[in-house]
């Protein structure tokens, strides 16, 4: 079993901003998969699915960024995962919009999620980091991550969210290069 975890704030008011990025590629990829719905529990939205051999979990916490760790510790303990069972998609301030990266382990760099679930689940887990870009202001970062993404930015948003879900395969198997080659040849 693996799990892909998707952070974002719950609620229609933050469905569209910056900070929900992850959330969205987890939405994209159910979309895809479909043949299934999205149910409620561990304080998260669930959509199970199974690409032989491995079944698969996409979560969405709902209990808000700040407390993302929560939710993704009672479901590892739940299933009795170890934290390389579990996949990561983030938004990054520290990378361009659109760049794409993926970290095994290491600091939190200020993400409020991520801070959260290294406090529950420590930090040796896989996490695709997607850039938003930054405001160039320290004292803007928080409006602008919890801002939508403008009209502009969904011309790249949309496309990525559905090449990172097309590729999800790669991940499944723990081909980390060829989905990066995969997401950057789209």
């Amino acid at each position: 079993m693996k799990i892909f975890v998707g952070l974002g704030n719950p609620g229609q008011k933050y469905t569209n901003n910056r900070h929900n990025i992850g959330s969205k590629v987890l939405e994209e990829i159910a979309f895809i998969e479909s043949g299934g719905s999205w149910y409620e529990k561990f304080q998260s939205k669930i959509f199970e699915y199974r690409k032989v051999p491995e079944k698969i979990l996409l979560i969405r916490p709902q209990t808000y960024m700040n407390n993302s760790g929560y939710a993704i510790n009672a479901i590892k303990h739940f299933y009795k995962l170890n934290n390389s069972k579990i996949i990561l998609f983030h938004d990054d301030l520290d990378l361009a919009p659109g760049k794409i990266k993926i970290k095994y382990d290491g600091g939190h760099g200020g993400h409020n999620g991520l801070r959260s679930i290294h406090q529950f689940i420590g930090n040796d887990y896989v996490r695709i980091r997607i850039g938003i870009g930054h405001p160039g202001d320290k004292e803007k970062v928080s409006n602008y991550v919890l801002s939508d993404f403008s009209i502009t930015d969904k011309l790249w948003t949309e496309p990525l969210c559905t090449n990172i879900a097309s590729g999800i395969s790669y991940l499944i198997d723990n081909h980390y290069n060829e989905f990066l080659n995969h997401i950057t040849l789209k």
